[in-house]
């Protein structure tokens, strides 16, 4: 009787293996129609109940623990040798290559992942820093090209943009390290968490707010399709959000983190004439798991049309493995996905690490190397 319980758990055991092993079914169509059926008003709508907050144009299912293991052990797409190797460059010696600028030049430099430098009209602008060597568990696989350390030699004020509360977007030891004077913005839920790891100025808001700053600039907050979570913070108890940063003369949309949705055409319908779109590209793969709350690059190219911005610069890809597609896989993708809808590649500006685009609609890019 023992060896023939053995046997019946053991069979039991390789069925949920060879269940899990299978990845689920994804209907491409099915999703699309159900992104064309969102509703714009409720982009506009209360999102914040029992204390969580939510999509309500499309609140997402509650994801099941089978689901993730389904994820975790399903087998995996096929990737090339180049597909899974693919990194971008490093441009070294950013610090001193920004300093040797001339003081009122604007430019976006790419530090890696969603971290990206900015100054506009003589303002600096950082998107969701990340320094250090891990997101929690996933390890870096490129450097950063700037720290805390080289912005504080840089500068005594930059203006913080944190997207949502995941390890990739908010890093403690980051925040720390910022100079003293950098004002913080937040979506709703974070102000006391990032108030805990740096003394500036940290300031709370929902979607559709903004605020005027000193010098004429303008942040606007702004929806995305995503969720939180974070050791002490529950499901969803923060907000997630996208920004437009406005200045005289240009305007830059940061996506954050999201998945495709009806918030890019009302976004681009709201602020005509945007200059740069950095929109993210990572972790799109298995789609059944991901599509909610990620973009591919067909996707991302979707969205920049919506947005109606000038240029698309692509976030989040090269710096960690975070789904199943390689790291640097995105930029492939998106080089494919360019060629098969036959777009404009003057448009698209795929950075480098370290790399500067210079700012106010100049097409041209350059690494400025000493």
């Amino acid at each position: 009787m023992k060896a023939l319980g053995i046997i019946i758990f053991l069979v039991i055991v390789t069925c949920i293996v060879l269940y899990a092993a299978r990845p689920a079914p994804f209907d491409e169509a099915r999703w699309r129609k159900a992104v064309k059926n969102q509703s714009i008003e409720k982009l506009y709508a209360p999102h914040f109940t029992d204390g969580k907050y939510f999509n309500p144009w499309m609140p997402q299912q509650r994801v099941k623990f089978r689901q993730f293991l389904r994820w975790k052990f399903s087998r995996k797409s096929h990737y090339t040798e180049e597909e899974r190797d693919y990194r971008p460059k490093i441009i070294s010696r950013l610090r001193e290559r920004i300093n040797a600028l001339a003081g009122e030049k604007d430019f976006i430099a790419w530090i890696g992942h969603g971290s990206f430098l900015m100054r506009l009209q003589g303002e600096y602008w950082l998107t969701d820093p990340i320094f250090s060597k891990r997101a929690l568990f996933p390890k870096r696989v490129t450097p950063p090209a700037l720290t805390g350390d080289d912005l504080r030699k840089l500068t005594d004020r930059v203006n913080v943009i944190i997207s949502h509360n995941h390890y990739d977007h908010l890093d403690a030891k980051s925040i720390r390290s910022l100079p003293e004077k950098s004002r913080v913005f937040v979506p709703r839920g974070l102000k006391q968490y990032v108030s805990s790891l740096h003394d500036g100025v940290v300031t709370e808001l929902d979607w559709w707010e903004s605020v005027d700053l000193p010098g004429g600039a303008r942040l606007v907050c702004l929806p995305a399709q995503h969720w939180s979570r974070r050791i002490g913070q529950p499901v969803n108890s923060t907000l997630w959000a996208s920004f437009m940063v406005i200045t005289s003369d240009t305007s830059v949309y940061y996506g954050g983190d999201s998945g495709y949705f009806v918030g890019y055409k009302e976004i681009g319908r709201q602020f005509p004439n945007i200059t740069y779109a950095l929109l993210p590209v990572t972790a799109y793969h298995p789609r059944w798991f991901m599509h909610y709350a990620h973009i591919n690059a067909t996707e991302a190219i979707d969205a920049f049309r919506d947005l109606g911005a000038k240029y698309f610069i692509p976030a989040q890809w090269g710096t960690f493995h975070l789904g199943d597609n390689p790291p640097g896989y995105p930029a492939l993708d998106l080089r494919k996905a360019m060629r098969e809808q036959d777009v404009d590649p003057s448009r698209f500006i795929i950075m480098d690490i370290g790399q500067i685009t210079p700012g106010q609609g100049v097409k041209s890019t350059f690494g400025l190397c000493p």
